[in-house]
């Protein structure tokens, strides 16, 4: 095997699943997610986390290598959830005299899930562990994204492990470190992590990023996605516009369109915001892209316009399921525009307005509307709608 030193008694032992379709079964991952975890080797032996059931006998037989044989003493948890204490169990059988390190949320959490009883040490901000040469703080991050979630600072060699924060959705192709390959190309995944799994939470990575300002870090291991060593102002910039819903000049557009004649709006519109000059166009059909990428570029983009065709009096199905997420979000100051079409009876627009008044964003232009197909004499209302939300980006 590879040996992957952070630092020279500081191990990488992680999993690459390419296997997984759903992240957390709801959340598509085409490109994989990474499994990290961590292993200091001094006088005494700390683990950081574990990793997804699934690779449990590899894991094992990694930690035995690089120990030497030797006994793990302490397992520090950031993060309870199971896709990182997966082998909780599995570690604590094969070292019986391991303690486990963590918050009083962590033990709780540890009881509920894997009814475990070992001897453990509770933590709070600013406790310390020494391992002899090693000593490890600690800081709770709760709400990022669980309510025990904490992370541990390394202060000899200066690394952050940080839990499920700073972490990325795609396998580590080869690289490791971010340095090892082309970190832009994460750039997505990256913002879909956190649009997808941390996003409801802006409020908590504020609280959580103003408390990690007190360490001076040289590097940041989370639990899934690279290491970050070379470009840390990177992911520690890129989470603080996301928390405070900074945007690219940009629009989003969405619809539910049976027949195609909503479908032919969005059209209109796009063309038109093009013709503006902005650059940044995602238009989406709602039946076919999961609402995790859509979900993904309102945080990035500062304008979202919804189409919805009616459907039995209500609005298009996957638009509302993709609304009812973005209000569960939470995502603030957004410019919105709004579109569709009915039969017989109205549904779409109507509950697409309700939408606007419960969400308290800045709705631009009049809410269109078409009985049927859009008619000729209509087109300059889309455009119009395209022009003043262009208008507003630009400004």
């Amino acid at each position: 095997m590879h040996r992957v030193n952070l630092a020279e008694n500081i191990y990488y032992v992680g999993f690459n699943d390419r296997k997984t379709h759903l992240f957390e079964n709801i959340w598509p991952i085409p490109k994989g997610v990474s499994y990290n975890s961590y292993l200091i080797v001094d006088e005494k032996i700390a683990l950081i986390d574990t990793v997804e059931r699934s690779y449990i006998d590899d894991y094992l037989d990694q930690i035995e290598v690089l120990t030497e044989g030797r006994p793990v003493d302490y397992l520090i948890i950031n993060h309870m959830e199971p896709d990182h204490s997966g082998a909780l169990k599995a570690v604590i059988s094969k070292y019986p005299n391991i303690t486990l390190v963590g918050n009083k949320k962590t033990f709780e959490m540890a009881q509920n899930f894997y009814q475990v009883t070992q001897q453990n040490i509770e933590v709070y901000d600013d406790s310390e562990l020494s391992l002899g040469k090693t000593n490890l703080q600690f800081t709770t991050i709760p709400m990022v994204h669980w309510p025990e979630t904490m992370v541990t600072f390394e202060s000899t060699n200066k690394i952050l492990f940080t839990g499920d924060a700073c972490g990325s959705y795609g396998t580590l192709d080869g690289g490791i470190f971010d340095d090892e390959l082309d970190y832009t190309q994460y750039d997505e995944e990256i913002v879909r992590y956190f649009s997808n799994i941390v996003g409801k939470y802006c409020a908590h990575t504020q609280r959580a990023l103003k408390k990690i300002a007190k360490y001076e870090i040289k590097m940041i291991a989370a639990t899934h996605g690279m290491i970050w060593r070379s470009h840390i102002d990177f992911i520690l910039d890129k989470y603080e516009k996301l928390s405070t819903y900074q945007t690219e000049p940009g629009a989003v557009i969405v619809y539910g369109s049976m027949y195609g004649n909503t479908a032919k709006m969005a059209e209109i519109i796009a063309r038109q915001l093009a013709v503006r000059g902005i650059k940044n166009i995602r238009v989406y059909d709602s039946s076919k892209t999961h609402p995790s990428f859509i979900i993904s570029d309102i945080f990035k983009y500062k304008a979202l316009i919804l189409g919805s065709a009616a459907y039995n009096n209500a609005m298009f199905p996957t638009v509302e399921t993709l609304l009812t997420t973005i209000k569960h979000m939470g995502i603030k100051d957004h410019l919105l525009g709004i579109f569709g079409s009915f039969s017989w009876n109205g549904g779409g627009v109507k509950n697409l307005e309700k939408f606007a008044e419960e969400i308290k964003w800045e709705v631009v232009g009049q809410p269109l509307e078409e009985k049927g197909a859009m008619k000729p004499d209509h087109f300059s209302r889309y455009v119009d709608l395209a022009n003043a939300i262009a208008d507003k980006i630009l400004a």
